[in-house]
């Protein structure tokens, strides 16, 4: 089942809102509606919601303003407007922004199979690994970034023990669990707030996440907690690596203070699977993302390779386009 495909003229996305215990397939025939499926999470992870966006637009009637419907439906995640702005490039030359798509998608498994086969290197047997949110196959359309590094390494026969951060507010690490187990990967889910005890006991040896957004001087967003996972593991002397795909970076964008960090509905944090855990008058804060310096990262793996400097990403990615 694909997570995001374009089929008789419809954008068919598998609803993550629903996972693990249900799949289901949202059917969208309107811009609006892949925006909403954007925004209301049943599309999750920036790869893939890249890929919606870019079918989205090849619903579109009118591309400049459907394309800012689409870039508002989650402004943190800047593969979504990477995405949407190829297709308005590519119509100026007289493309059809479904072909555009379509270049967009097989563009992005290319990317996501090289992220994963360059990670899985960094696997050996015996070793612990951490993940932060869901970076799998549900997330970017294709084969994942750190969790398809992970997969990856698995096919090819190394025997390793994953632990799995639940990912609060939203439980993306269930996401993570249900692909891991698909896979028959040894692993646990741990809460959050665990993860710096097991780094304090030697458990873990390196930590994969992905990205949400990468800027000129190496600052990440990500997941809401990444932050302190990478300060903990700073503190304890273990590697912390992000993976990502070229479309993931934002170099006109100088440091991490200048990322727009979503904050969604409060009920996300009060609420769980319907059930209300709080008393009735709490309000909460609820902060998508969070923004990781630069100065915690080991290295940073995308389709071209392992960098651990920001400007060797950046000089890789300026030659390709010349």
């Amino acid at each position: 089942m694909k997570v995001v495909e374009f089929k008789l003229g419809k954008v068919l996305i598998l609803d993550q809102s629903l996972l693990p215990h249900k799949e289901e397939i949202v059917v969208c025939k309107t811009v609006a509606e892949v925006a909403d499926a954007i925004k209301t999470m049943k599309v999750r992870g920036a790869p893939a919601i890249g890929v919606a966006a870019a079918y989205g637009m090849a619903l579109s009637n009118d591309l400049q303003k459907d394309a800012k419907t689409l870039k508002s439906a989650r402004p943190t995640a800047v593969d979504l407007s990477h995405a949407v702005d190829f297709v308005l490039r590519r119509a100026e030359d007289g493309i059809r922004p479904l072909e555009s798509a379509e270049n967009w998608a097989h563009g992005n498994e290319d990317r996501c199979a090289r992220i994963s086969e360059h990670g899985a290197d960094l696997i050996k047997d015996g070793d612990n690994v951490l993940t932060h949110c869901n970076t799998g196959p549900l997330a970017t359309s294709a084969e994942g970034t750190a969790l398809g590094a992970i997969i990856r390494a698995a096919r090819d026969g190394k025997k390793f023990f994953v632990y799995v951060d639940e990912t609060r507010p939203r439980f993306q690490g269930a996401l993570t669990s249900w692909e891991l187990l698909r896979n028959k990967i040894p692993h646990k889910v741990i809460t959050d707030n665990s993860a710096g005890f097991l780094m304090q006991k030697k458990e873990i040896d390196f930590v994969f996440v992905g990205a949400d957004r990468i800027v000129k001087n190496g600052d990440f967003a990500n997941k809401i907690g990444t932050y302190s996972v990478a300060v903990i593991a700073k503190e304890n002397h273990i590697p912390f690596y992000v993976l990502a795909p070229i479309s993931t970076f934002d170099f006109e964008t100088e440091t991490g203070d200048s990322i727009t960090i979503e904050e969604r509905d409060e009920k996300e944090v009060l609420w769980v699977s319907g059930y209300r855990i709080y008393p009735k008058g709490t309000h909460a804060r609820n902060i998508a993302f969070d923004v990781t310096p630069s100065r915690y990262v080991k290295a940073y793996i995308n389709e071209f390779g392992i960098f651990d400097r920001i400007s060797g990403v950046e000089d890789t990615w300026k030659n390709t386009k010349e």
